[in-house]
């Protein structure tokens, strides 16, 4: 795969992200911030790195899950890993200023 191609899987990958939305909160884990790293190698591995909006959610398991099946289904995606971490912890700060606006935030 070359460099276009996963820049093109990259930004694939982002718009399945749009498309999840946090349970508690009515806005995409993306807008959230609750996406810290997008990594796709030249074989269509996919590593993400995310958190949560706290160790004690209820999607716990059921978000990574729900993220790894919609991000395998685009083309050109070989292999999906979710890593979970809360280093650093997310906070409201996190969210991009449209989430912001969409909760009444700003």
């Amino acid at each position: 795969m070359k460099k276009e191609q996963i820049r093109e899987l990259e930004e694939k990958i982002i718009v399945v992200l749009r498309n999840i939305f946090d349970p508690e909160i009515p806005v995409n884990i993306y807008e959230l911030g609750l996406i810290y790293e997008i990594n796709v190698d030249e074989t269509g591995k996919v590593k993400v790195i995310m958190t949560l909006t706290s160790p004690n959610c209820p999607v716990a398991e059921s978000m990574p899950a729900d993220v790894k099946k919609e991000i395998s289904l685009l083309e050109g995606v070989s292999e999906v890993e979710i890593e979970i971490t809360f280093e650093p912890p997310w906070d409201h700060d996190m969210m991009t200023e449209e989430a912001k606006l969409e909760l009444g935030m700003l």
